[in-house]
């Protein structure tokens, strides 16, 4: 007899996209598309399209927190994904319903800090507060090189610069870093796993496209349902990343700025 495999649970704390290229609507579509069921506690609303950032609306914190508490109290999670947490508020408050309801449960902290065309979603006094509460909650971080700079308090100008800023963010208690070299120049792209076991690269040709928005919340959703449907961290990381590329290679060429991906491609093969 047949037996269905229950998709792993994903807990998404992020802000929404407007535009459906990054935020809570891509996270949702990549969870979908890579067998995984999705769950969201939102945290702010944004309005953006592919040319940018135009307004940007809160949650209040007690809200997030029963949205959080809700989804853990009845339908449970294999893992945590986080993205847009704007304030230092809002960090606190989703490390202490984790504190609280989840204290195990493995987290991939997507440290958003700004858009793809360069909006602050990311209040200046809160980094002290992803570094100290955040990060050491973390079973993996995903900083691309600005972000990563900021966590490290480093320049990047190199893969060996990306090593070094991914063992800070190591020290600073996250279980391991992925450290995303899109924002190096280069023909080749160059991402490094820094986990406690070691240091490993994954590099591959740089696509040429601007259809690149929301690839990192993509990437952190979809190494976060990976581990949700039973991956180890390695292979997460692989597959997350072979689904990225396909996705830009999809990509359905909508907007005047920075396109989204085809987060749905594996539907259509």
């Amino acid at each position: 007899m047949y037996e269905r495999t229950k998709p792993g649970r994903v807990l998404i704390v992020a802000g929404s996209d407007s535009g459906g290229g990054a935020g809570i609507q891509a996270d949702i579509k990549t969870t979908t598309a890579l067998g995984g069921f999705a769950m969201t506690a939102i945290t702010a609303l944004t309005a953006q399209n592919t040319t940018g950032v135009f307004g940007v609306v809160s949650v209040e914190t007690d809200f997030i927190a029963q949205q959080m508490q809700l989804v853990l109290e009845d339908l449970g999670a294999d893992c945590l994904k986080t993205g847009m947490l704007h304030s230092a508020a809002v960090i606190e408050t989703v490390v202490g319903v984790l504190e609280e309801k989840a204290p195990s449960l493995p987290v991939v902290a997507d440290p958003v800090m700004f858009a793809k065309g360069g909006h602050a979603l990311l209040e200046p006094d809160a980094m002290d507060t992803l570094r100290g509460r955040l990060v050491p909650h973390a079973a993996l971080v995903t900083p691309n090189i600005p972000e990563a700079e900021a966590l490290a308090e480093m320049i990047i100008s190199d893969v060996a610069d990306m090593k070094r800023a991914g063992e800070v963010v190591l020290a600073l208690g996250a279980g391991a870093a992925l450290i995303k070299g899109g924002h190096l120049d280069g023909e080749t792209l160059t991402d490094v796993l820094v986990t406690r076991d070691g240091i490993e690269q994954f590099s591959n040709m740089r696509i040429d496209t601007t259809d690149t928005h929301g690839t990192g919340c993509t990437l952190a959703s979809a190494i976060a349902t990976g581990l949700a449907n039973g991956m180890a961290l390695r292979e997460a990381v692989v597959h997350g990343r072979d689904y990225v590329r396909a996705a830009i290679l999809a990509a359905p060429g909508y907007g005047a700025g920075h396109g989204p991906m085809d987060h749905g491609h594996p539907l259509r093969r």
